[in-house]
């Protein structure tokens, strides 16, 4: 394997199993791609903690990593504790302050600690939630997709990503954001490579537009 090769990480999303990536295609001949699947928490673990154990994980330096959703926020605190060639987000937040508006009054008031992720975890087919043909595809998508339903990380996850404290984008981020996303509208994203049509899951429905634009973006001002 020729030593020019780079070793790329990526992170899913909440709740999301590695399989978000099963399209994502990378020259194989300069990249190698692995997938760091999330772990159940311990009882009162911290974000800090948790970014420790995720960087166990990544058996090679100087590599990239990404991360989509709250797995672009994971990929932030996992920088803090070992050094990454380049950092890649996609569909996330730099900081607090692009947190949409609801999920900063869900911090205030704490009602994150109402949803009810028990009833959500034990949900076996998400197909008999929805109406209609398109709906009916897109829960099926979500049921192939969102596998890792466990409360205990669902309930860990969900407060981590409303209360994340970060105040400012770190240095030499890379931010990929489309201006469809519902969950994290790009109203409030500052500094970020757009995706035009982009939704939140772009990752999935989008990858063919990863596929051709990534090396490009992992590859600029790498030294």
């Amino acid at each position: 394997m020729s030593q020019d090769v780079s070793h790329v990480y990526f992170v899913p999303g909440m709740a999301a199993d590695v399989s978000i990536f099963e399209f994502i295609n990378l020259p194989e001949d300069k990249f190698v791609v692995h997938t760091i699947p999330w772990m159940i928490p311990d009882k009162s673990e911290s974000i800090e903690e948790y970014a420790k154990r995720m960087c166990e994980e990544i058996r090679y330096d100087n590599c990239i990593l990404i991360g989509v959703s709250f797995g672009g926020v994971m990929a932030q605190e996992m920088s803090k504790y070992r050094d990454f060639k380049k950092v890649i987000i996609i569909s996330s937040v730099k900081s607090k302050h692009e947190l949409p508006k609801r999920m900063k009054i869900a911090r205030k008031t704490k009602a994150y600690k109402l949803l009810p992720t028990t009833i959500v975890s034990k949900i076996d087919n998400w197909e008999k939630l929805a109406f209609g043909d398109f709906a009916k595809k897109r829960a099926a998508m979500y049921q192939r997709y969102l596998s890792i339903n466990d409360k205990r990380y669902l309930d860990w996850a969900i407060e981590k990503m409303v209360c994340w404290d970060q105040e400012a984008a770190q240095d030499g981020l890379v931010h990929i954001h489309g201006d469809k996303d519902i969950v994290f509208p790009i109203s409030n994203i500052k500094n970020c490579i757009t995706v035009n049509g982009g939704t939140h899951v772009m990752i999935v429905n989008r990858a063919r537009w990863f596929n051709k634009h990534l090396p490009q973006i992992i590859n600029d001002n790498l030294h």
